[in-house]
């Protein structure tokens, strides 16, 4: 496809996110009990967004703020599952946001290519890449399985591997136990998806490109490869930051997910066994990163290509005595962002702006020329002084008008979370407790109710205005869910629990010549 004059000068545009990476793990930026040098190099090429935020952190609510550019009202996706609407909103996604991120950029001239996890709903939702290539976490089918870029890739040429039903690890109670790949380092995910983007990227093509590049680690299970599972000593590992219970538990979500993965009662010393394990995966991933980006440092236009670098969400790592994600404490909604282009940004400089995963659809529509920024803020033009920052970051989880509702609203400094589980609130100063040990809406009652109407204005629109009663935040009666586990095996192998009898498995296996 040839190009002209204004083709020619657009950027690439290169996205590479993780699952549930927290912002603290970034070596370059203060982090000294981690090695990241890839990570430190996009530091080093560009902008660090140091307050940035999943305004819904979970997996699947939060990828569709990256993909639409709109807040959870809009996608009406407030939790893992399918969208949760009200009369008058479309049911088609697109109808309701507009043409995903990688559709609208490929109106725009690109090439686009997306590689690794995208937690769609269904699965296999075409999102409007030219190339795209799965490997999803769980296989809930043969069919699935059978239709995994990943998976196939063992199938067809690591053969001898096929047989492991977790390849990324095993999961149910295995989820927070720490591990070691089944597969030698050059067969992980992380490498398939690293090798898959390397070949996108050198396509011969007069169009720039748009690609997304999504890493499944680190979210558990914790199991880097040789050597990664080894590098760091668990003795050396900072124990959790945890407060008073009563506080960190105060959203009853908390225990409730610690016991659906088997880590209601984690001690600390088995936190930093994880910790070494969480760091050893992302190390791994650092060394794919570089892979990738000296892809884009052999081609001519690298100078002229934007990389962004973030994560969905973050994971507590025992902070808060809380494990998994889906709170608005910082180790679960504060997510690292790391913005480069040097034919026009600055290298080497961090910023405090107040910025969203909802922003990206904008800066990769900006930098294409033609920006549109939907629910999302103006971030190169705020760097740029052209733009105004924005003054309030808003989250949301859980369906409006349910017990488990609630509200964040930041400012740039201080924190405020609405539960509608008994109408229970928290304050933060997090310019001065960035830890949030001290909950301080007693002490500032006045600073509750200027950050409340911000949450109670936030919520007079379609969909998350059933949150709302009488005017103000809907509180319901306390409601408790009852502890249950997950049972997260590989469904296309037909495996959905533990058997009632241990010896079911044996005979089956025997009789079929597997042992």
């Amino acid at each position: 496809m040839a190009a002209d004059g204004d083709q020619a000068r657009k950027p690439s545009v290169l996205y590479v996110m993780c699952d549930q990476l927290r912002a603290d793990t970034i070596a370059a930026l203060g982090n000294s009990n981690i090695y990241t040098p890839n990570l430190d190099r996009l530091v080093r090429r560009g902008l660090s967004f140091t307050n940035t935020y999943s305004t819904c952190p979970v997996c699947i609510p939060a990828r569709y703020t990256i993909r639409t550019g709109c807040e959870p009202p809009t996608t009406g996706i407030y939790q893992n599952g399918r969208p949760n609407l009200v009369d008058g909103q479309p049911e088609d996604m697109e109808d309701r946001c507009g043409p995903y991120l990688a559709r609208t950029m490929a109106g725009l001239g690109y090439r686009t290519f997306g590689v690794g996890k995208f937690h769609t709903i269904p699965w296999n939702e075409e999102l409007g890449y030219e190339f795209h290539t799965h490997s999803e976490e769980l296989y809930g089918s043969p069919e699935q399985r059978s239709q995994d870029g990943f998976a196939g890739f063992i199938e067809r040429e690591h053969p001898e591997f096929n047989w492991i039903e977790g390849l990324m690890g095993e999961r149910t109670e295995m989820y927070y136990m720490p591990q070691m790949s089944p597969t030698p380092a050059e067969c992980t995910v992380e490498r398939w998806a690293a090798d898959r983007a390397v070949e996108q990227i050198n396509v011969r093509d007069e169009r720039p490109y748009f690609g997304l590049v999504s890493f499944i680690g680190p979210h558990p299970p914790l199991a880097p490869p040789l050597p990664f599972n080894r590098i760091y000593d668990p003795d050396r590992m900072p124990d959790p930051v945890r407060g008073e219970l009563e506080i960190d538990h105060m959203d009853e979500q908390i225990p409730w997910m610690n016991h659906i993965i088997w880590a209601e009662d984690i001690n600390a010393s088995h936190a930093r066994v994880l910790k070494a394990r969480y760091y050893g995966e992302i190390t791994y991933i650092d060394d794919c990163l570089g892979r990738i980006l000296d892809a884009v440092e052999a081609r001519p236009d690298a100078d002229n290509t934007v990389i962004c670098f973030f994560s969905d969400h973050g994971d507590h790592m025992g902070d808060h005595h809380a494990w998994q994600k889906e709170s608005f404490f910082e180790a679960a909604c504060h997510v690292p962002l790391l913005v480069s282009w040097p034919n026009q940004l600055s290298a080497g400089e961090r910023r405090e702006d107040l910025v969203c995963l909802t922003d990206l659809f904008g800066i990769a529509t900006t930098a294409a020329g033609s920006p549109e920024l939907r629910e999302g803020i103006d971030v190169l033009g705020t760097v740029n002084g052209d733009a105004p920052p924005r003054e309030h970051i808003v989250g949301y989880y859980g369906p409006p008008g349910s017990p488990f509702f609630k509200i964040m609203v930041r400012d740039d400094q201080w924190k405020y979370i609405y539960m509608a589980n008994a109408g229970r609130e928290q304050l933060f100063n997090v310019r001065e407790d960035p830890d949030e040990l001290k909950q301080l809406s007693a002490e500032h009652p006045e600073m509750v109710r200027r950050l409340r109407d911000v949450a109670r204005q936030a919520t007079a629109r379609t969909n998350v205005s059933r949150a709302t009663e009488g005017g103000g935040l809907r509180a319901l009666p306390y409601t408790e869910r009852p502890r249950n586990r997950i049972h997260q095996f590989d469904r296309s192998r037909g495996v959905t629990g533990f058997p009632q009898d241990p010896g079911d498995v044996i005979k089956e296996w025997k009789q079929q010549g597997r042992l």
